[in-house]
């Protein structure tokens, strides 16, 4: 299978044959599933543009993807079939033509959102330690910077394992060794013994990349174990575009699954996060409770609006590999001049070189300058020490040129007093 770019004619054909393959509830005899077509009030099933508006006409077709399609197959809930392929070719697209995975070697689905992909993870790995090693819910930690996203603790307390957040550097944002070493001290005597590790593909505040040999170096010289999943949320359709020595996929034996955003970065719409992990370990979060559903139910949400698999597929292959580098060396090129901006207005940031998050030093830009233009504080319920600007398609040009215009019209007002 390869990643290609695809005209908008080929898109539309491959979307409406997939429609065609499942069953239709307004022509078909479906008396049990309890779902329909949606309300014809609010949405018109016959708009003639909905033949050239594949995506819309698959959300009003309203196909139910419940369940983990790449598992399963066509044992899988058999009313939607043809939408369920196209998600399966999604993963495997993601998994082995950006994440390098070995064919066929991942499972996963399009859930929610990033933090139900991040809990799912947990949910997993918890399940893993309970039924291999009989570990007790307090015995199960999940290692994470202090950087880190907040589905990390929601998780945690969701599946009621212990948190094990890691301090960082305040100017690097890293994780250091002693640090680190630090913590798992403290929460083996706290009687934690087995480890989810949690290594970030850009942290959301600061655009941040965890050393991954750092962990496994360190959890291996301890003899801890660990399964270690990559948040790449927001990092996940820009990092591996832009290092291409990326440790944070499957390449890497040591990580065993991945979280993705399509509706960050890839401009898909609200609700199309992605969780990929090897083969092998989905069976973890099996439901054996839910006979009614064909192949089971192996994820946390169960019902999913297929559309949004649909939606991510038809932006990957409008772009295709070349478009959508193209895409990020834009970004990359417009956050390296903001960041030449402020170098020379000497307003402290900080960024990783690879992504396009730019966090500035409060104090240095007014508050209301930074709330005018949306920027994100690190602490609404406190002080700001940070304000974070993300460079995305809507901000290039005009909207960076105002931004950097009153802020050198604020430096100019500062020196005049």
């Amino acid at each position: 299978m390869h990643w290609q770019k695809r005209t908008k004619e080929e898109i539309k054909e491959r979307v409406l044959q997939a429609l065609d393959q499942n069953r239709n509830y307004d022509s078909d005899l479906i008396l049990g599933i309890p779902g329909s077509y949606l309300d014809t009030a609010q949405f018109h099933r016959d708009a003639s543009f909905l033949e050239d508006a594949p995506y819309l006409k698959t959300f009003i077709n309203n196909p139910n993807h419940i369940g983990c399609h790449t598992l399963t197959g066509d044992e899988g809930e058999d009313l939607f079939r043809g939408t369920q392929r196209l998600e399966v070719e999604l993963i495997r697209l993601v998994s082995e033509e950006i994440m390098h995975a070995d064919e066929e070697s991942i499972d996963g689905y399009v859930a929610p959102g990033g933090t139900e992909a991040n809990i799912q993870a947990l949910w997993i790995y918890r399940n893993y330690y309970k039924k291999q090693f009989r570990a007790k819910n307090h015995e199960i930690g999940v290692v994470f910077s202090t950087d880190s996203h907040y589905s990390f603790y929601k998780g945690a307390n969701l599946l009621s394992i212990e948190p094990v957040p890691v301090d960082v550097g305040e100017e690097t944002r890293a994780v250091e060794e002693e640090t680190l070493r630090k913590a798992l001290h403290h929460a083996s005597i706290q009687g934690v013994k087995y480890f989810i590790v949690v290594a970030n593909m850009s942290t959301t505040m600061f655009g941040s990349v965890d050393d991954t040999a750092l962990y496994s170096r360190v959890f291996r010289s301890l003899d801890l174990p660990f399964k270690m999943h990559v948040d790449g949320a927001f990092g996940g359709f820009v990092y591996p575009f832009t290092n291409k020595n990326n440790a944070l996929d499957f390449r890497n034996p040591d990580i065993t699954s991945i979280t993705l955003d399509a509706h960050k970065m890839l401009m898909a719409p609200y609700g199309t996060g992605m969780f990929l992990i090897r083969k092998g370990w989905m069976h973890y979060a099996a439901t054996e409770e839910a006979q009614y559903v064909q192949g089971l139910d192996y994820t946390l949400c169960g019902s999913r609006n297929g559309a949004q698999a649909i939606s991510i597929w038809m932006i990957l292959q409008t772009h295709g590999p070349q478009g959508w580098q193209e895409n990020i060396d834009g970004l990359m090129a417009e956050t390296d001049r903001l960041c030449a901006a402020l170098q020379e207005m000497k307003i402290p940031y900080f960024r990783n070189p690879r992504m396009n998050i730019i966090s500035i030093k409060a104090g240095y830009i007014s508050e209301t300058l930074c709330r005018r233009y949306r920027l994100v504080s690190n602490d609404y319920t406190g002080s700001a020490k940070w304000w974070k600007v993300v460079v995305m398609q809507h901000t290039k040009g005009e909207v960076i040129d105002r931004f950097l215009e009153e802020v050198r019209a604020e430096q100019m007002e500062l020196k005049g007093k």
